[in-house]
């Protein structure tokens, strides 16, 4: 069990990909922190995993104070930080107002940036781990979600930013850039395919991973096993590095489509 008594901060630990870290974490002995806005549902995972549940915003430094609080108290330290928490950023330009902009900004980059500061005193002392879990929209733009294009490219300046900043420390700062994950985000993102086509939830996502080379969405705990990778000393000389696991998505080439139609 290579994370025994590790102790690993999660934030967007209630669901999704948070979730799926929790359990893969938790089932290699890691003492965990679950961080995120619902309490039910952190209580929850808290009661799978054993780990101790905080409710509050991964965004707010307020916020920040008082968790780490409790979780040096709880502890005593921190040997790692999974920073899940996200959301959309649904609009082009125009259709976004500014309380729409800064939801995203905080939803998708400020939390990443408030819980490292918060956690790299800590983890400077344990010569820890930070992965950022970033997204395909970092590497490209999709259609009509201008907010969460912008945040998802400046996770990964930030990524860089503190892997050369925090390297002579000896912590390392890495991050994901999933595709398509089943996630009960991703579930609601195929709603509006669902309701114009009239297809299932699997037909729709059977429909945005028609053109990668895998033909399929990433699962939730497939994502938890590269995010246990980089946090892991087996990925002692990874930092500053943008892990691709879209299934093959970013790889193809767009203009060529026309011709796998013939």
């Amino acid at each position: 069990m290579s994370f025994r008594n590790k102790i690993i901060v999660i934030t967007g630990a209630g669901t999704g990909i948070g979730q799926a870290c929790a359990r893969r974490l938790a089932a290699e002995g890691a003492r965990l922190v679950l961080i995120g806005r619902r309490a039910a549902m952190l209580e929850a995972v808290a009661a799978e995993t054993g780990g101790l549940a905080l409710a509050g915003d991964a965004a707010s430094s307020d916020d920040w104070q008082r968790m780490l609080v409790s979780i040096l108290q709880h502890y005593g330290a921190i040997d790692g930080l999974v920073a899940c928490a996200g959301g959309m950023g649904q609009g082009d330009i125009l259709q976004t107002d500014d309380a729409q902009w800064q939801q995203a900004m905080a939803a998708n980059l400020g939390t990443a940036f408030a819980s490292a500061r918060a956690c790299l005193p800590a983890l400077k002392q344990r010569r820890g781990s930070i992965v950022l879990l970033a997204s395909i929209a970092s590497l490209a733009a999709g259609p009509g979600v201008c907010g969460y294009t912008t945040a998802k490219h400046g996770l990964l300046g930030l990524m860089r930013s503190l892997a050369r900043d925090v390297g002579p420390d000896g912590v390392r700062v890495n991050a994901v850039c999933p595709g398509w994950v089943r996630t009960p985000m991703a579930d609601e993102e195929m709603q509006p395919l669902m309701a114009h086509y009239g297809d299932s939830l699997d037909q729709a996502y059977q429909r945005v991973t028609a053109d990668v080379p895998l033909r399929r969405p990433a699962e939730a705990h497939e994502i938890a096993s590269i995010c246990r990778f980089l946090l892991s000393d087996e990925a002692a000389i990874l930092t500053g590095a943008s892990i691709v696991a879209d299934g093959g998505a970013s790889i193809v080439d767009v203009p060529t489509l026309a011709f796998t139609r013939i």
